[in-house]
């Protein structure tokens, strides 16, 4: 009896639902993101900019969570990459941070928040 490969076949099937116009980001980032907004009837698509403290996961369940702060108020949402609610995804500006996890941006606000430009 042969032995069915099951990792394969997941791969197989997860590979027609992922997305090929994400582009290649990585924590301290600032991004921007446009996903669509279901409100009753009707859906729009909502711009939300901030800065990305991680990116988690691999294949179909790579996530990342992005950070805005509004009137020193942080705002933490995390995203599934390959989701069809996002339109799309623009890199603003590339940060030079040493870390994968940037959970210190929590606990900073104003000049103290900003992160070096990589270019």
């Amino acid at each position: 009896m042969a032995r069915i490969n099951k990792g394969g076949i997941i791969k197989a099937v997860e590979t027609t639902q992922m997305r090929d116009d994400i582009p290649v980001f990585s924590s301290g980032d600032t991004v921007a993101v446009y996903f669509k907004v279901n409100e009753g009837s009707k859906t729009r698509v909502q711009r939300l900019e901030g800065v990305v403290i991680r990116i988690n996961g691999g294949g179909l369940n790579r996530s990342f969570i992005l950070r805005r702060e509004t009137n020193g108020i942080g705002n933490e949402i995390t995203y599934n990459i390959h989701s069809p609610l996002i339109v799309k995804i623009d890199v603003l500006r590339q940060g030079k941070v040493r870390r994968n996890y940037i959970s210190y941006m929590r606990s900073r606000s104003g000049k103290s928040a900003r992160i070096k430009s990589e270019i």
